[in-house]
């Protein structure tokens, strides 16, 4: 049984999305989420803004100075004293904060989850912008209230002009090649790279969905990091069978092959580059948010006793991999386990369901180390214990 979703919002085959778009074209779709009841209010979103935890910015487009932007936590004061047009603002990660929000990510199962960034909103006053720019990530824009008037720009690189500004990538040419106004329920899809220009036509929501896509710099950097944890300082260059040399100042042709196979040998290692890939892909963004204990075996069968299930925090990031016939990996924040293959189908219970109950885990309370991989889901924080309501 497939776990994925096999349509996009709005009733688009996710094979031919797949094929035809993604990383490829943007892709509008009227009405993807007809009837969207909005959960959060312009007033709740400055809110979350105010909160010390939760990363916010604000961009004035006639500020202090052009396109001036100002980091949050903010204070209500700052909002008594900002103009009536021209400004935008932008909180980051509400899925983390506000469980409604989260809900918006099953739809997206079409693709990987492990890809998904966050979902950031924005909340635009009568002509607020952030000025025409380019993500270097795939994204998806709902419109959840009012209407944003989106110019879509040329295909950009490292090498496209910017403004110059401190803090913000913002085109110094932009060259329209199309045009589109989202309602409340319409979605545009935009690739990686693709300039775009959103201007609001009223007071308006945009949900943003954006995917985790490494540079590779990052994957050069942090994966040769992780393999350098397992290197010891006797293992080095080595060079038995030296060639009388030329010129003992010359770096030669030998040397350097000899430094390429090392290299090779390194990266070549697929386990380890799985296993690295796997840490890194669900690194939290907020791992404070985490908040790690004691294993109390005793507290979750208990819980289960009394038909209280496990939610899982909204801050986790989870993954498994395949390791070898008989083994499996889960990922989870950033951290890895090996498993016997028999837990698969909990494994995808728990990186699959924002809600496993009593019921559903009735099965695998006879089973010790299903039993062990939920106590220590719960005494990391990736998984939470329901809560009484009474």
């Amino acid at each position: 049984m497939s776990l994925s979703v096999t349509t996009l919002p709005g009733g688009m085959p996710a094979d031919e999305f797949l094929r035809d778009y993604w990383q490829r074209k943007p892709l509008l779709i009227r009405q993807a989420f007809a009837g969207f009841d909005n959960p959060l209010t312009a007033d709740e979103l400055a809110g979350l803004s105010l909160e010390e935890e939760v990363e916010s910015r604000i961009v004035l487009e006639h500020g202090a100075t052009p396109w001036e932007l100002r980091r949050g936590p903010f204070a209500e004061d700052d909002y008594r004293h900002l103009p009536e047009r021209n400004w935008t603002l932008l909180v980051q990660a509400v899925d983390q904060f506000v469980p409604e929000v989260a809900e918006l990510l099953r739809a997206f199962r079409f693709l990987p989850s492990w890809r998904v960034d966050d979902v950031m909103i924005s909340y635009a006053a009568p002509g607020g912008s952030v000025g025409p720019h380019y993500d270097n990530y795939d994204v998806f824009l709902l419109q959840t209230q009012g209407h944003r008037r989106w110019k879509i720009g040329q295909q950009c690189d490292a090498d496209s002009p910017l403004l110059e500004h401190p803090d913000l990538r913002i085109l110094s040419q932009f060259e329209q090649q199309d045009e589109w106004v989202l309602a409340p329920g319409d979605m545009l899809y935009l690739p990686p790279g693709l300039a775009h220009y959103g201007i609001a036509e009223d007071e308006c929501m945009t949900w943003s969905v954006g995917f985790r896509a490494p540079s590779h710099a990052e994957v050069l950097t942090h994966f040769t990091d992780f393999l350098s944890q397992y290197l010891g300082d006797q293992q080095r260059y080595s060079d038995a069978g030296l060639a009388l040399p030329a010129d003992p100042a010359q770096i030669d042709e030998q040397t350097v092959e000899r430094l390429q196979r090392l290299v090779l040998e390194l990266v070549q290692d697929r386990e380890a580059l799985g296993t690295w890939f796997g840490r890194f892909m669900t690194e939290p963004r907020y791992p404070e948010q985490l908040q790690a204990q004691e294993p109390d075996a005793q507290l979750l069968a208990e819980a289960l006793d009394h038909d209280y299930g496990l939610i899982r925090n909204s801050s986790a990031r989870l993954a498994w991999r395949q390791e070898q016939e008989h083994y499996l990996m889960l990922f989870a924040s950033g951290e890895h386990c090996l498993l016997p293959t028999r837990l698969l189908p909990l494994v995808q219970l728990i990186c699959n369901q924002d809600y496993l109950g009593a019921e559903q885990l009735q099965a695998w309370r006879s089973d010790p180390e299903a039993m062990q991989l939920l106590e220590q889901l719960l005494a990391k924080g990736d998984l939470l214990l329901e809560e009484d309501d009474e």
